[in-house]
């Protein structure tokens, strides 16, 4: 297994990413430019967070037409695993690979604290190995976190077994309050159709080490890892 992590002007959360996926996991990881034009033989991409070209226009709006995004596209299109955290996500979802829109936070503010989710869908490499009732305590960083899809997407959403994650309190309760974001159903995380492209808001490698006080995202990690 070979990943790749992709780097746009902007980006923050890179090494973060790296360093999760080389040191903790122990990975071969190959560090992707975005003016980059092929995946460079990797078999997992990964878009991280950050602010790529400063969020101008819309967030992920103008990182979609980097030149590397082709690849990953056709990448994703094929079924080839592909992943998106925070601006990743925004990313994502400015392209055919996931359904829905990242909207600003209802509150107009960024938004920096540890939250709590739950995963949903049982059926991808993402969650499987995951406790379903359990809340896992993971940062969020963001200014456009709210998901929202228009009615009828959102039903194919469900009706699809696609949503991967969901806000919840600490008992694992899906109420408003823990909501920071106002997504529609309290999305935190959602996939295609195919169960290969995964997008997230939460930052599950910044709670992946023993140093940083929190190891709840390295379990996402390693159910990716069993699975795939």
């Amino acid at each position: 297994m070979k990943f790749g992590v992709v780097t746009f002007p902007g980006s923050n959360c890179d090494q973060d990413m790296y360093d999760t996926l080389a040191v903790s996991l122990g990975q071969k990881v190959e560090k992707l430019w975005h003016k980059d034009k092929d995946l460079k033989g990797v078999d997992f991409v990964v878009l991280p967070g950050g602010f790529s070209f400063g969020d101008y226009l819309r967030s992920g709006s103008i990182a979609k037409f980097s030149p590397i995004m082709e690849a990953v596209i056709e990448h994703g299109l094929k079924g080839g695993y592909v992943m998106g955290v925070c601006n990743g996500f925004q990313i994502l979802c400015e392209t055919p690979l996931l359904d829905g829109a990242l909207l600003h936070n209802d509150t107009q503010k960024f938004i920096c604290k540890n939250i709590f989710l739950s995963p949903v869908s049982k059926s991808t490499i993402i969650t499987q190995d995951l406790d379903h009732n359990k809340a896992y305590k993971i940062p969020v960083a963001h200014g456009e976190g709210r998901f929202f899809a228009p009615e009828d997407m959102l039903k194919q959403i469900q009706d699809n077994d696609q949503i991967l994650f969901e806000y919840v309190d600490e008992e694992g309760n899906a109420t408003a309050e823990a909501n920071p974001n106002g997504s529609l159903l309290n999305i935190a995380g959602i996939t295609n159709k195919g169960k290969n492209v995964f997008g997230m808001m939460p930052h599950p490698e910044r709670a992946s080490d023993a140093d940083l006080g929190n190891t709840d995202g390295k379990l996402f990690f390693e159910s990716i890892l069993a699975n795939i």
